[in-house]
């Protein structure tokens, strides 16, 4: 009888059991395959002379690619804060109780959605010949103001690709917004009401807070698929970003290899930044994500909406 044996005897409970891990070759072999071929890759694209790596380093630093990459990323936060805000609003009308709400917003987004966003991107670039002039006042009356939409549309071509990033954006968040309002439970809208809060305050206090770890995952994708759309904004026409930049480089040097591995480095290098900041927040917005507001903190927000509500 072994040692094992006579302690198991002596105490009676069963011995620990000894797990020997499964071996699995083929897992290595498969690894090893990936990693010979993966470094083949790297070491034929490194001794390949077609792809200029000289004028791939002179110009990866190069001021104008550096102004390129601001306007990228200016055009990515301004679209995203518009879509955000205009796709908040629109989810809520989605929602509402009111039919005319609820059309306009399913409107909206059959329109943009359904409709590639390199096509809107050129009719936004073509508002100015679509509305020469824009006259606002009373209908088949007099005109109070005159405005010159083909001047601005020439002389502000940011603004317009901005917009246009904007509206087709909100279209994704809105039903990215309206999964995370349907993702808090009926109880708390049931419970925010039977206190007197009004269907906008419910809204507002209690399910869009709520909604925020069901909302924010799906909106850091956007953030880093927008970061990659402003590459279109060539058909506003815009070309001042740094896939706009490295087009006009390479028009004039007439390599346009290197000039694109450029702007790819730009852009994989902004992506891995947004890819950390999205993991960070995910885990934050992870916690307790399995809570629901208590009975106490709904009758607190309606306190504070209402004092006379609660406690006379």
């Amino acid at each position: 009888m072994t040692t094992d044996d006579k302690q198991t005897a002596e105490s009676g409970r069963p011995a620990p059991i000894k797990a020997i891990p499964v071996k699995h070759p083929g897992q290595w072999v498969a690894g090893t395959i990936v990693v010979v071929l993966a470094g083949l890759f790297i070491y034929g694209a490194a001794t390949n002379d077609n792809y200029h790596w000289d004028t791939f380093g002179k110009y990866l630093f190069e001021v104008r690619i550096l102004s390129g990459v601001g306007y990228t990323l200016a055009l990515t936060i301004l679209a995203m804060v518009g879509g955000v805000a205009l796709g908040v609003l629109l989810a809520v009308m989605r929602m509402s109780p009111n039919g005319v709400f609820r059309w306009a917003a399913w409107i909206y987004l059959w329109v943009f959605r359904g409709t590639p966003v390199y096509v809107q991107l050129i009719l936004w670039g073509l508002f100015g010949s679509l509305y020469p002039t824009i006259n606002i006042g009373v209908p088949f009356g007099p005109t109070f103001v005159e405005w010159d939409a083909q001047e601005f549309s020439l002389q502000h071509v940011f603004v317009l690709a901005t917009i246009g990033l904007a509206l087709n954006e909100a279209a994704y968040m809105a039903e990215i917004v309206r999964a995370g309002i349907s993702s808090v439970g009926e109880g708390q809208m049931e419970a925010s009401t039977a206190l007197g809060m009004t269907w906008g305050q419910t809204m507002r206090r209690t399910v869009l807070p709520q909604a925020m770890r069901v909302i924010i995952p799906p909106t850091g994708n956007e953030l880093i698929s927008m970061l990659k759309t402003t590459s279109l904004v060539s058909a506003v026409p815009f070309t001042l970003d740094v896939f706009g930049r490295q087009g006009d480089i390479a028009g004039v040097n007439f390599q346009p290899i290197p000039l694109l591995l450029v702007a790819s480095a730009w852009y994989l290098a902004v992506t891995s930044v947004l890819m950390v900041g999205q993991h960070f927040l995910e885990k934050r917005y992870a916690r307790g994500s399995s809570r629901n507001l208590s009975d106490a903190q709904l009758e607190n927000l309606a306190a504070a909406n209402n004092p006379n509500l609660i406690g006379g």
